[in-house]
């Protein structure tokens, strides 16, 4: 092995750390799938990438022995819903030939613990741990973790072991306390990578350590440069962002539940804010409170409820059952929702009700609904979850209205509220359902949850899937050189998915929980779309692309939450970009190969909630970011130059937090076809 590596790339003795709590997330929320929520505190040069809804407290602890500070990991085998394996990151991905070290005390010695080295992500590393009395390398990827070498060594709970994992190209020797214990040789370890320390029951850390020689310190520094000289010159060729509006939004902001709409018969866009109120329990039964329409000069058109101040009224990590749609066809946009177990549809220019009904009657008994507080539902009405637009009556535009609960039933009404259909069979419906003309009749089909389901609320198919529920789905001819139309899922614990639409799976992969999902131009050099999705619980903020056969183009942990990956049209030359989040320097627009390309100015911007839209008519898109109080709006910061090509997008009338995302260059991708 290389000698004199007496570079250190870390040396910590978590003497800087206060006795204390290692900086987490209290709540363990589900706020993080699309709001940007960044965790408090001084997390010095650690990175904890594992959130877990189960969580209670945090997972890591600073304490004291003796004058010195340890790291103690606190969790106790987590396998719901996912194995799991806490650990703190550092470094760099292209760090290589190094020397990691770290003290280990096992407090537990049913578990494992050890260190991660060579970790493009905390899902794709190489682990060395003390398990089960013996050191074990293992090959981590995904979820599959695959042993790779062995050796006996007995350890106690009582004792410290300094574990010295020493790298060269692709071998590693392995030493505990100076006595080389194993050596192992495989293609993964030269790629270099990261640094971790983790375990899957209470272990204590102390001294941690990595070391490369003065010419491999060299080679690292050159590298940097020249990748950070490469995205720069990426970067000149993209148009920065220019702040275009701010808007004040006084008391009637809120989190991810805006719509866009033409509120008052004009290609104007308009806004329209919902604050949410919490009943029962958490989110299972948030209700509109208060619906705020304003211009994109911050203008307030109307206002239908009671606003506040208090910035909880506006966050929810769930659906809202708000749309903004011509739902008859005069030209102008209506407010489609519901509020106090009715269902309304408002006049766009003034707020007032034009039509109104009563929310469905819920006549179901606890067993058979799924994801209830308590084992049975709240209400005698039903309390909407959300709504989308389709057009299952065959009618020229989309005029009918799905309202689903919060994970059982779909209702479906004509445009003057009449109730047509309602369809449950105890598969989750997830959060957003898909409508589309699959069969080429002229009325939409419905993908609800794993369920194709008829115009007439029959059930054509079921996907073989159960465990979980589907969080996004995408559609559309996008696999390169079929012709047919797919979907695409981001479905949980299920991972991500392709089928087909006759309800056969032709490709699936576990990549922890699948959260988001988009398919866009990303990699146009390649002549076919990109597929991008992001985790979340578990090992979250982990964005992979993949080719439309289901093959991993490049995986990137970011360590932020809130990872949006909206396809934008930044330049209209036909390129999607990927919108992450607004975190300042660190968020904004990714290229197909994972690069930040044009990142969010450090300007006091709010940074809770993002999306992109065509709002000032040139055919590319705008940026939006905004929280409870404020919102900016930039667009380009230069002329396109040439003739802008406008993508076809998700329609404006079906906003969702859960909307797998697509970009296509025109309809035909959306013009399908087959028997189902």
């Amino acid at each position: 092995m290389e000698n004199l590596r007496d570079h250190y790339l870390v040396k910590e003795d978590f003497g800087g750390f206060a006795i204390g709590e290692f900086p987490y997330d209290p709540e363990h929320s589900a706020m993080g799938e699309y709001h940007f929520y960044p965790v408090k505190g001084d997390r010095g040069i650690w990175y904890d990438p594992v959130c877990n809804y189960e969580y209670r407290g945090p997972s890591w602890i600073i304490t004291e022995a003796e004058g010195k500070h340890y790291m103690e990991q606190m969790r106790v085998d987590t396998d719901h819903p996912h194995t799991m394996y806490p650990m703190l990151e550092t470094g760099e991905t292209d760090w290589k030939d190094y020397t990691a070290e770290a003290l280990v005390r096992p407090l537990h010695t049913g578990g494992m613990a050890g260190i991660g080295v060579c970790a493009a992500n905390s899902l794709n590393m190489v682990l060395v741990v003390l398990e089960e009395q013996n050191l074990r390398v293992y090959d981590l990827h995904k979820e599959k973790k695959e042993l790779l070498d062995s050796a006996p060594f007995v350890f106690h709970c009582d004792t410290f072991y300094r574990i010295c994992a020493e790298i060269c190209g692709d071998r590693m020797q392995v030493q505990i306390d100076g006595r080389l214990i194993l050596e192992i040789c495989n293609p993964k370890l030269g790629r270099g990578g990261r640094f971790a320390l983790t375990a899957t029951r209470p272990a204590m850390f102390g001294e941690a350590s990595l070391r490369v020689s003065e010419q491999t310190w060299q080679e690292i520094t050159r590298a940097k440069e020249a990748a950070q000289k490469r995205l720069e010159e990426k970067r000149a060729a993209f148009p920065g962002m220019k702040l275009w509006k701010t808007l004040d939004l006084k008391n009637f902001g809120c989190g991810r539940q805006v719509r866009l709409g033409h509120l008052t018969g004009t290609e104007e866009w308009h806004l329209v804010f919902a604050q949410c109120q919490k009943r029962v329990f958490q989110d299972a039964y948030a209700s509109v409170s208060c619906l705020t329409a304003v211009s994109l000069d911050g203008e307030v058109l109307w206002q239908r409820g009671e606003p506040s101040d208090n910035p909880d009224m506006g966050l929810l990590s769930a659906d809202v059952p708000l749309q903004v749609c011509d739902i008859d066809g005069d030209g102008v946009d209506e407010v489609i929702t519901a509020k106090n177990f009715e269902l309304l549809i408002l006049d766009g220019k003034t707020g007032e009700v034009k039509k109104k009904a009563p929310a469905p009657y819920s006549t179901e008994d606890g067993s058979e609904l799924l994801g209830i507080p308590n084992g049975r539902y709240a209400f005698d009405r039903l309390n909407p979850d959300g709504i989308r637009i389709c057009n299952i009556s065959g009618k020229k535009r989309p005029s009918d209205i799905l309202l689903k609960d919060r994970y059982s039933r779909l209702y479906a009404y004509d445009e003057n509220l009449n109730f047509l259909w309602k369809f449950q069979n105890g598969k989750n419906t997830g959060h957003f359902p898909y409508t589309q003309d699959f069969n080429g009749d002229g009325r939409d089909e419905i993908f609800c949850g794993y369920n194709m389901i008829s115009a007439d609320g029959e059930l054509i198919w079921t996907l073989p899937v159960q465990a979980d529920h589907t969080d996004e789905i995408a559609a559309g001819k996008f696999r390169k050189g079929s012709g047919r139309g797919y979907l695409a899922l981001a479905s949980g614990t299920d991972g991500f998915i392709i089928s087909d639409l006759q309800g056969n799976i032709v490709f699936r992969e576990g990549i922890g929980h699948a959260q988001r999902i988009s398919i866009g131009n990303y990699t146009p050099e390649r002549r076919e779309f990109g597929i991008c999705l992001v985790n979340y619980w578990g090992h979250q903020g982990i964005i992979y692309m993949y080719d439309t056969n289901g093959n991993t183009l490049w995986e990137k942990e970011t360590g932020q939450n809130g990872q949006l990956l909206t396809p934008v049209n930044w330049t209209g030359d036909g390129r999607d970009l990927i919108l992450t989040n607004a975190q300042p320097g660190q968020g904004g627009l990714l290229d197909g190969e994972g690069d930040l390309v044009v990142p969010f100015p450090e300007d006091g911007h709010p940074m809770l909630c993002a999306e992109a839209a065509n709002l000032t008519g040139d055919g590319r898109d705008e940026l939006m970011v905004w929280d409870h109080r404020r919102m900016y709006i930039y667009t380009q910061d230069r002329d396109s130059g040439s003739s802008v090509q406008v993508p076809v997008k998700y329609p404006h009338y079906n906003g969702s937090n859960y909307r797998g995302e697509y970009s296509y260059p025109d309809g035909w991708y959306l013009d399908i076809a087959e028997e189902l």
